[in-house]
């Protein structure tokens, strides 16, 4: 790790410090970079900010506050306690070292120096540039709150804690990065989420070396979580401020990372990939029959594929009464590859529409879908059922809540296809539990990635399984280890 001037304290004499903000931040070189030299009582003060992190206001009434000292003020000895009072801002500490002044500064504070004293003053006006919260695309509800996470880390913070107003909720701010000094904040409620577990994220943040985190959330999850080439998600993002507080409710750990609008949830398994809003936000009867389509869709985008191409090569194997399923014609071109050229196809249109303007992006997929879709059936390229069942599994993929999860079954599909389309039976078979397998042996976090299926729970598999109403849902998941087990008193 390089090595660093954290322990260089405050210079007494002004010049000293002018010389060393020149060198260590370039100050008259970078035009983000604002100085400002005033006198007060025959002392000289510095003053220094970051122009585009800063309320330019407040900076103006804090100089206008200060200048006023000259006229209102004789006893130049107290001049440190004048102009902490004369700081009108919620926020005021002292900092006792260059490098963390450097860091406050460069992070949106203000720092304040005077001839004479070892110690600086740091005031908070930050007013970081971003967007206004709104709700994210990819987590849509009918009914429920429109707001959504930001980049900006002091917001996230706040909607997190406009829903749990509990003085129990911890906000702790760690920063990452040697070059970057990364805002990171861990959020956890203390009586509720495990003291272990909030002790091992944070160990696994503070460990972290490397001179900056550019891709924020993810860089973060690839540094706490031993993923080695795994393709699961091990963690969970959210962009809702709503989801986020029923999981530190529930006793996880949320991770803030400022610049980005996703928040990442630990520990977490398989089935909480698989859950949505929507089915909170609507009656239980209806929040059941929708996670049910759910599972049976996100099932079809990792099954179907593979399971029809299996009853193609081997037809023995089909009831009587399912022959219908075809192919009718099988096309120029052997079945699997069939399969493997759509499933590649529909991605080249996924990326595509990511990289397209959106008035543009309806036009491309009716092209995709109506001239390239049949023109490849007219030709003898595509057999009209692989259009069919590949557009049943990516529908079943984009049904999926996670897109992490979505793209990780699109490869478990693809490996299915292949090995099936080799070995028939025994290849479907072998994939399956080679598939089954590989996911009991994940972990997240010390967290078995199957739970509750494997190890079994039956109380949290009926939670999987249905939407229970909320009066009965009185007590924590257990695989989080929460200090306090009861949502509600018993009997609510």
């Amino acid at each position: 790790m390089p090595q660093t001037d954290q322990k260089i304290p405050v210079f007494p004499k002004l010049k000293n410090i002018e010389q060393y903000m020149k060198k260590r931040v370039g100050i008259g070189v970078s035009f983000d970079l604002g100085f400002r030299e005033i006198v007060l009582l025959k002392r000289p003060i510095q003053i220094y900010y970051a122009t585009g992190l800063c309320d330019s206001l407040v900076i103006q009434e804090l100089l206008k506050e200060l200048i006023q000292v000259n006229d209102r003020e004789s006893n130049g000895r107290k001049l440190p306690e004048i102009i902490e009072n004369r700081l009108l801002h919620q926020q005021v500490e002292r900092s006792n070292t260059m490098d963390e002044a450097i860091d406050q500064l460069l992070s949106g504070l203000i720092v304040l120096f005077m001839d004479g004293e070892k110690f600086a003053f740091v005031i908070d006006v930050r007013n970081y540039p971003g967007r206004t919260p709104e709700e994210p695309d990819i987590e849509r509800v009918i009914r429920g709150s429109r707001d959504g996470y930001t980049e900006n880390i002091i917001e996230n913070t706040a909607l997190t804690r406009r829903r749990i107003r509990d003085p129990r909720l911890r906000n702790e701010m760690l920063k990452v990065g040697e070059r970057s000094k990364t805002d990171v904040c861990l959020s956890y409620i203390a009586d509720v989420a495990d003291h272990g577990l909030v002790h091992l994220i944070k160990e696994r943040i503070q460990a972290i070396e490397v001179d900056g985190i550019s891709m924020a959330d993810k860089s973060i999850d690839e540094f706490i979580i031993d993923r080695r080439w795994y393709p699961f998600p091990l963690v969970r993002y959210t962009e809702r401020p709503d989801v986020a507080a029923n999981h530190l409710l529930e006793g996880h750990v949320l991770i803030i990372v400022d610049t980005s609008p996703s928040v990442i949830i630990l520990p977490t398994t398989f089935f909480h990939h698989m859950q949505h809003a929507e089915e909170y936000r609507q009656t239980p009867a209806v929040g059941t029959f929708v996670r049910w389509i759910r599972f049976l869709a996100v099932f079809a985008s990792m099954y179907l594929l593979p399971l029809w191409l299996l009853f193609v090569t081997e037809p023995e194997l089909l009831p009587k009464e399912f022959a219908f399923i075809g192919p009718n014609e099988e096309g120029n071109i052997s079945i699997p590859i069939q399969i493997i050229m759509a499933v590649i196809g529909i991605e080249f249109l996924r990326m595509a529409a990511i990289h397209t303007p959106t008035p543009l992006s309806t036009s491309m997929g009716l092209i995709a879908a109506v001239l390239i879709g049949q023109i490849a059936i007219d030709v003898g390229m595509f057999s009209p059922e692989v259009i069919l069942y590949v557009s049943v599994s990516a529908i079943g993929s984009y049904v999926t809540p996670s897109y992490e999860l979505s793209v990780s079954n699109k490869i478990v599909n693809i490996i299915f296809v292949i090995l099936t389309g080799i070995f028939g039976l025994i290849g479907f078979i072998s994939v399956f539990l080679a598939h089954i397998l590989f996911l009991v042996q994940l972990k997240s976090l010390r967290t078995p990635y199957l739970w509750p299926f494997i190890p079994f729970n039956a109380k949290a598999m009926l939670h999987t399984l249905f939407r229970i109403p909320i009066p009965y849902t009185n007590s924590r998941p257990s695989i989080v280890h929460p200090k306090n087990d009861y949502r509600q008193p018993e009997g609510q």
